[in-house]
């Protein structure tokens, strides 16, 4: 190898290699370096390596010495063998020596036996303090008139260089992954060596690249910390392999590594290479060396970035440039914008560009806007020493759709960037004026087009008005920035600095306007207000925006009213407001993985082509029928039992059916799961139908990604069903069985019934009146003509039940329609205390059934009625499924020695159409109320009638000098039917006295208990589908919880001809009386004398509903089934029952007193006791009994170990459902493990049986103090 200052003359090689000429031209050099290394020469053959000089004895020939100096051209000759035509070459150096950073210009190689140079143009420096920091560079052959122009053919040069344009189409053919490594958080994981990265891909390899340059820290690779750096290569292909290591030099050297990420922005793909290992010779395997592989369920694919050439002209006026930072945003059509990019990279490129009369110029990748850019905001972040810019235009220039050329689209500016020029704004907005077009066309010409934008985005003034509100404290000091978005755009986060109108701005009571100039929104649909909560009095009231478009004088009005402060509402300093007409979606306002599930659960997904939905509700949108899931998984306690890996789920249902993969995610960002910890997800996936097997996973392949399960839980509201795993095994790949998902059989889970819940969109509309919006805590209760639902609580969320604006959200409801009532109630907490409420929708989104329900007022203990709970009347095609009245109650007190109370006294009166809900007795005719032998008088107007009445539940607070109360009975009056009935009680409501219950339930003495039936009648009626009709016979079986049935036999004639397509049959069946039906078993039997054929004969039966005919009880088995055709009995079908209409006649004979024992059984963990007080509620087919506190006298109650027995009086419950168990945290150790509870009706001696093995503890597991418990199926 030789090195020469001149022109090298032709160098004969051997005949197995050639010789290559290579010369380096470069400008700007500050090098030390004499060599740099020629790394390899790509072509169509294998590329050896090529070592220069590494001793520096070696460095000089011939007495000349090597040198890289500036503007220079050195020429070196390279034997190697023939590698045909060059495609690329890889330039690196060491970064050696006291001035390591080199500017190259290019590399031109000749091959000397065929004569063929070919020219490398760089133009980039490869330096660490400079450019992107890389120190190797991948370069490809451009053609000769780039770098020898015919004006100069020695040699490029001249002031139009045409390898300016070749930058763009350079960036293009590239790939540049952004490289992030995570040193482990382990004592001395950090390293001092020398750190190298080679990229693996399919095509190619990177070749080994020095990490000497992080974005992120100046002291690389410590402990716990996060490097960045950027890696540029060309033709790798698809990356699969990341090699990283080191030199092993430095004090420690040694080095943990926790992952590495890949992020390649013009591919649309990040991967995560994860690692766990150390990189020490005394550590681990001791190998300094790691090849890593990508672990595929963490790699995140996004819409691919492409690059654009962004040239900005400072103008030619007196201090025109600037030193701060510039930054630029794209937009195109419909809003589709790219992220802001600030265009240099550190404070030197800031100091050198922007120059007064310059032209800075700029590759970068950034999200692809569509065909039509639209408009461009350019800004700077107003720092250094001169920080006022003044611009020319702005051109951007980027490749067409098929990469045959290339379009540049010019945007006028001529305006001052700048607090203290001009308007005194730093953000301009431009659209473009002209585009010129360079298009290769099919014979190999240059097209160049020329063309004016048409019609074009105008620029338009805003005049913003803030009103400040007129409360105490309104008024704010600290810096406001506003947000406005249209279906055009947006303008970006724009200061409020100067008002036009005023000099204090933000006074209570006061508004301020201020001009907004932006490319035309269009129509403005939400604003975005935030301050940064500087100066002394930061909070602020915003009472409401007005914005005018002074072109075309639309006005938009938003309704604020609320607080933007840390000390008061929700704690917020920033808030979105949508227009005051804005009927659209909002869903720019999710924030948490559960707002998206409940969008893709929503009706406006229906119609929605899945693959035309992107950003982030892509990962939750899916084909097919999409219900909820509740998960929940439960973390081991082994001390290495927690993960911050990713998990998922897969959902596997009859005949194989599989959902995909639902990911297990956190709001927020959080992640992982921690030891002992208890996680509940909210998430939608494919309806599988009955679910067999459940697998589960996560996204670690880390030996640190371990991960103990103890339990999983699986709850599918729409089939009310719960499914219980005891896991306890390891889901990684170094422990257990090494792997780290598993399927789990749902045959070996403990299920529990919770109800069948029914999906509905509710929309909720809140007035328009001033205040009309609410911070308080809403309830909800509904009622139907097949039973009523709990209390649910209607999550509020971020900008729900805001004046004048509906609200859409998916709630999961008991199958108890049709509707009646809804009752509604607010717990007047929070700033906001009071809401008005105009209506409420109801939508099926099975059937899509609507039900309405009407109010209009006030929810508030000051205005309207003054009441913080209403009742609604169900309004179903405008028909009102309820009537109005009046109550009047007559509590009449015994006639025994302190029988009366000074509490506070409370009813709530039970009939066939649901329940009054709570009922205070406050307003009597007689002054003191409830004294011994007095009747106190209750009126109740503007009430639902509840119908015939059954129950009523009577109870105080036990507060008042004298709480214990002796009832004698309750009288109620239903004024528009005048009827009156009544409850006797004649027992004691105390602590002191009887039984020590303060809560009572007592049966209507006007209902008549009757003895139980012996025999009964039972209407049958049978659908038969579509699917196959029968002319046999067909018997059928009743399975009762008392008793089972005899056969039935339908027979089939020619002259009576049943189950024929589309019909429907009605038979009645005398049998003994069976009590609540289960089951049915449907059996298809073939007549005597009828001849079977070979081929099967089905009949497809669809429903069928049986009627008790004594009490009217309603049974519905939704079977849906072919039945074959056989000659014996014991082949049939086995259906349960899906839906049961209990009538209230049955519902009456129920309602006798009963004595329920309740027993608790408490843990045996350390601290399983409790010393706070204990309540309960259980819950049957005929009601609950309300919240029991459950206390002894002299006991030292629920104890480590312990069983504690409790007996509670009240009506029948029936068959039992659940049981709430609840503590209010009180007490030095309030925390609780609970074993179990059983539940026993000692009239029947039927126990019920309630598994818990939970804690209630605020500090353990999921943090709940309560727990719903459901007897086991």
């Amino acid at each position: 190898m030789a090195a020469h200052r001149s022109t090298m003359a032709a160098v004969s090689g051997s005949v197995t290699s050639s010789s290559h000429q290579v010369s380096w031209q470069y400008l700007f050099s500050n090098t030390d370096t004499l060599w740099r290394g020629y790394e390899r020469i790509a072509g169509r053959a294998p590329a050896p390596g090529a070592h220069g000089p590494a001793d520096p004895q070696e460095q000089t020939e011939n007495g000349v010495e090597w040198q890289m100096l500036r503007h220079l051209t050195d020429t070196f000759t390279i034997y190697a063998i023939d590698l045909g035509a060059l495609t690329k070459i890889r330039i690196r150096h060491d970064n050696t020596g006291n001035r390591a950073g080199w500017f190259l210009d290019r590399v031109d190689i000749t091959d000397m036996n065929n004569e063929i140079t070919y020219y490398f143009p760089c133009q980039r420096w490869l330096a660490v303090e400079e450019d992107d920091g890389q120190l190797s560079r991948e370069l490809l052959p451009v053609d000769e008139s780039y770098v020898l122009p015919q004006s100069e053919e020695g040699g490029g040069g001249g002031d139009n260089n045409p390898l300016d344009n070749l930058a763009l189409e350079q960036k293009d053919k590239s790939t540049t992954f952004s490289v992030t490594i995570k040193t482990g958080v382990k004592k001395n994981a950090g390293t001092d060596a020398n750190v190298f990265i080679t990229l693996f891909g399919t095509q190619d390899d990177t070749g080994m690249t020095l990490l000497k340059s992080s974005k992120t820290n100046s002291d690389k690779f410590e402990r716990d910390s996060i490097e960045i750096f950027t890696v540029e290569t060309l033709d790798l292909g698809d990356l699969w392999k990341v090699r990283l290591g080191h030199d092993n030099t430095g004090k420690a050297p040694g080095w943990f590594v926790d992952w590495v990420e890949v992020d390649a922005p013009s591919l649309g793909k990040c991967m995560t290479f994860p690692c766990g290992r150390w990189l020490a010779k005394n550590e681990d395997d001791g190998s300094i060396i790691r090849d890593l592989f990508h672990a595929e369920l963490q790699t995140r694919l996004y819409t691919p970035f492409v690059p654009y050439e962004i040239t900005l002209y400072t103008s030619d006026v007196f201090a025109a440039g600037t030193d701060a930072n510039i930054f630029i945003i794209i937009y195109g059509c419909d809003a589709v914008c790219t992220q802001q990019k600030y265009l240099c990279t550190n404070k030197r490129e800031q100091k050198q560009f922007f120059e007064r009369k310059s032209a800075s110029r700029f590759i970068v990748e950034l999200e692809d806007v569509g065909e039509i850019i639209e408009k461009i905001r350019i800004g700077h972040n107003n720092t250094g020493m001169n920080p006022g810019w003044h611009c020319s235009h702005v051109d951007i220039r980027r490749l067409l759709p098929d990469k045959d050329g290339a379009e540049t689209l010019t945007f006028p500016c001529d305006r001052w960037l700048a607090t203290s020029e001009d308007d005194k704004k730093t953000i301009r907005e431009l659209v473009p004026y002209d585009i010129f077009t360079e298009k290769y066309m099919k014979d190999g010409s240059l097209r160049q087009v020329y063309k004016e934008v048409e019609e074009p985005l105008d620029i338009v003034l805003y005049s913003v008005q803030i009103f400040t509100g007129n409360i105490p404290g309104a008024g704010t000091d600290a810096k406001v920035y506003i947000t406005i978005y249209g279906d055009l755009g947006d303008t970006g986060e724009r200061y409020l600095g100067k008002s036009e109108n005023r000099t204090n701005k933000f006074e209570r009571g006061t508004a301020d306007t201020f001009i907004i100039e932006a490319a035309d929104l269009g129509v403005i649909y939400k604003i975005k207000l935030r301050h940064d909560n500087s100066k002394w009095c930061a909070d602020w009231y915003v009472e409401k925006v007005e914005i005018w478009n002074d072109t075309n004088e639309d006005e938009f009005l938003f309704l604020c009213g609320r607080w933007l402060s840390l000390k008061k509402e929700d704690g917020r300093l920033e808030r979105l407001f949508y227009e005051k007409e804005y009927t659209g979606d909002r869903s720019s306002n999710c924030s948490s993985p559960a707002d998206f599930w409940e969008i893709a659960l929503s009706s406006k997904m229906a119609d929605v082509d899945i693959s035309t939905v992107t950003g982030p509700m892509a990962d939750y949108v899916q084909e097919g029928p999409i219900i909820p899931y509740y998960v929940s998984v439960t973390t081991g306690k082994h001390k290495d039992a927690a993960t911050d890996s990713r998990a998922f789920i897969f959902l596997i249902g009859e005949d194989d059916e599989r959902s995909k993969r639902i990911w297990l995610d956190y709001p927020r960002g959080k992640r992982g799961f921690s030891r002992g910890s208890v996680e509940e997800f909210y998430v939608a996936g494919l309806d599988v139908g009955i679910i067999k097997k459940i697998e589960l996973g996560h996204d670690g392949a880390s030996p640190e990604s371990c991960w103990l399960v103890e339990e999983l839980c699986l709850a599918v509201p729409t089939q009310g069903t719960k499914y219980m795993l005891n896991c306890n095994c390891w889901l990684a790949k170094d422990r257990g069985d090494g792997i780290t998902s598993r399927v789990f059989d749902l045959l070996d889970a403990m299920v529990v019934n919770i109800g069948v819940k029914v999906l509905y969109e509710m929309t909720v509309w809140t007035g328009d009146v001033v205040g009309g919006g609410t911070d308080s805590n809403i309830f909800m209760t509904l009622y139907g003509i097949n039973g009523s639902t709990e209390e649910m609580q209607l999550d509020k969320k971020k900008a729900r039940f805001e004046r004048e604006q509906n609200d859409t959200f998916i709630m999961e409801i008991l199958d108890i329609a049709p509707f009646t009532k809804m009752r509604i109630r607010i717990d007047g907490l929070g700033s906001r205390p009071e809401w008005f409420l105009e209506r409420i929708l109801l939508k099926n989104m099975n059937t899509g059934d609507l039900t309405m329900f009407y109010y209009g007022d006030w929810l508030s203990q000051r205005k309207g009625k003054k009441t913080l709970v209403c009742e609604m009347c169900a309004v179903i095609d405008e028909e009102e499924m309820m009537e109005w009245t009046s109550y009047t109650v007559a509590v009449k007190t015994s006639n025994i020695l302190g029988a009366g109370t000074d509490a506070n006294v409370f009813i709530i009166i039970f009939g066939e159409n649901g329940d009054s809900g709570t009922l205070a007795l406050k307003q009597s005719a007689n002054w003191n109320k409830f004294e011994r032998n007095n009747t106190d008088t209750f009126n109740f107007p503007d009430m639902l009638s509840l119908g015939h009445l059954c129950k009523l539940r009577v109870w105080h607070d036990n507060k008042g000098i004298f709480p214990s109360w002796h009832l004698s009975y309750v009288d109620v009056k239903d004024n528009s039917r005048d009827e009156t009935f009544h409850f006797q009680c004649d027992c004691w409501l105390s602590k002191s006295e009887g039984d020590g219950q303060t809560v009572r339930d007592f049966a209507c003495a006007n209902n008549k208990i009757h003895d139980e039936l012996e025999e009964t009648t039972y209407e049958i009626v049978i659908e038969t589908g579509n699917g196959g009709e029968t002319r046999e016979n067909v018997w059928l079986i009743l399975e009762g919880r008392k008793n089972r049935s005899k056969e039935f036999l339908v027979e089939n004639s020619s002259r009576q001809r049943a189950f024929r397509k589309g019909t429907t049959d009605t038979f009645e069946f005398d049998s003994i009386y069976l009590g609540d039906i289960a089951s049915l078993c449907v059996g298809h039997l073939a007549r005597e004398d009828r001849f079977i054929p070979k081929r099967e004969l089905v009949w497809h039966v669809k429903t069928i509903t049986i009627t008790e005919m004594e009490y009217g009880n309603v049974y519905f088995f939704n079977c849906d089934c072919l039945i074959p055709l056989k000659r014996k009995r014991k082949y049939f079908k086995v259906f349960e029952v899906t839906k049961t209409t209990e009538s209230f006649a049955s519902k009456v004979q129920s309602l006798v007193p009963v004595k329920y024992e309740v027993i608790v059984t408490t843990g045996y963990e350390p601290g399983a006791g409790t010393d706070a007080n204990v309540f309960v509620t259980i819950f049957g087919a005929n009601g609950d009994t309300g919240k029991r506190e459950l206390k002894q006298k002299m006991r030292n109650l629920f104890e480590r170990g312990s069983t504690d027995r409790f007996f509670l009086e009240t009506l029948e419950l029936g068959e039992l459902r659940k049981v709430r168990l609840e503590h209010d945290s009180s007490g030095y150790c309030s925390g609780w493990l609970v074993e179990k509870v059983e539940v026993t009706n000692t009239s029947t001696g039927v126990a019920t049986i309630f598994n818990c093995g939970r804690w209630l503890d605020k500090k353990r597991g999921d943090g709940l103090t309560w727990r719903d418990l459901f007897p086991s199926v």
